[in-house]
């Protein structure tokens, strides 16, 4: 009995004084079992039975029988995933800022013997090398890209963990990292960071806006003129061909007048229409809206004599045109044959007198 209490009070000094010097506790297990010939072991726990001191075997889950005296249960280990919060730590980036972190560790016991062996507090020495590697690791990133790259971190803790336990029969499954506080001016300065950004971002997508109305806006003026040169070239060619069809249309009037005219000119010969005074009306009509026009488009005017002598005007018209359209009454084709060379050159000498006759006027 003294010799129990006696251990029970050195547990306990060794607890309180692995607490008061920072270092963590190691876990709690199912006890340690006394030797009682028949021993049921539970399911996910590994009992590391030792015979007079040295290791003897592993006892498995289930029923199991020892040698009273001879046998002790040294060690129970637990098989089981177990979680580990890792005590907060200052560590320094990359670009000297101390950062408080801690984080959380999950682990497994793979090698009951190696554990129980290999290292005297397996799962304080797991936080410990969680510790330094965290500040390794930390130390080689700066302060933004530890914020990036949380997962590429956890990944490089557990790797480091994993080849530095290997000896200890523990695997370290996985290592997140739980909370990162920055000093208090770090922070302000992120914060200001931050807002400048997003101050850039509006920025620059307000311009981008800007620019996109500018190219919007020149787009339309490009295709309105495009619309209105269009317009425009639509517009001259009805245009032409309608003045090309008002040409037209007055080559074929001007054309029709002057068949009309022709055919009332000649009704004298074959008619009893008065085709001379329809001539002599035209001419002086004609003369009338000439002589009206004077002096307008130009200041070098030429005049007759008497200007103002309307009938000897149309008088000498009508001579000039009754000389060039003299022709021999229409009979017999041999008369017409014969008399050809007569009437030209009477008409000759008809013209040439009527030529003189307007010059001397």
């Amino acid at each position: 009995m003294l010799a129990r209490a006696a251990r029970g009070t050195g547990a306990l000094l060794l607890r309180g004084s692995l607490l008061a010097s920072g270092r963590a506790p190691r876990r709690a297990s199912s006890g340690l079992p006394r030797n009682t010939v028949v021993l049921f072991v539970p399911q996910q726990e590994a009992w590391v039975v030792e015979r007079m001191g040295r290791f003897h075997r592993i006892l498995e889950p289930g029923l199991n029988i020892l040698i009273p005296v001879l046998d002790r249960i040294r060690y129970v280990q637990s098989l089981k995933e177990i979680v580990i919060n890792v005590p907060e730590q200052s560590a320094v980036t990359l670009d000297n800022v101390t950062l408080q972190i801690d984080g959380v560790l999950y682990l497994r016991i793979m090698d009951p013997y190696k554990a129980s062996y290999g290292v005297e507090d397996p799962e304080y020495a797991v936080t410990q090398l969680a510790q330094t590697t965290m500040r390794s690791e930390l130390g080689k990133l700066s302060l933004d890209k530890v914020f990036r790259e949380r997962e590429s971190l956890n990944a490089s803790i557990v790797d480091a963990i994993n080849q530095a336990a290997d000896c200890w029969g523990i695997r370290c499954l996985r290592y997140e990292i739980k909370d990162i506080h920055v000093p208090p001016r770090v922070k302000e300065s992120m914060q200001m960071q931050v807002e400048a950004e997003r101050r850039k971002r509006a920025t620059v997508l307000e311009s981008e806006g800007t620019r996109e109305s500018a190219i919007n806006v020149a787009e339309g003026k490009k295709q309105a003129q495009i619309l209105a040169s269009e317009a425009e070239k639509a517009e001259q060619i009805n245009q032409a061909a309608g003045e090309a069809s008002a040409v037209l249309a007055k080559a074929k009037a001007k054309a029709e007048a002057i068949r009309i005219l022709a055919a009332a000119l000649t009704q004298h010969v074959r008619g009893p229409w008065n085709g001379d005074a329809a001539a002599s009306l035209t001419v002086a009509e004609q003369y009338v809206s000439a002589f009206s026009k004077l002096a307008k488009d130009s200041n070098t005017i030429l005049l007759p004599s008497n200007p103002g002598d309307v009938t000897s005007m149309v008088a000498q018209a009508m001579g000039v045109y009754g000389a060039l359209t003299k022709a021999p009454v229409p009979g017999t084709p041999d008369s017409l044959s014969s008399g050809s060379s007569r009437d030209v050159q009477g008409t000759d000498a008809s013209l040439d007198e009527e030529l003189d006759r307007v010059k001397m006027s």
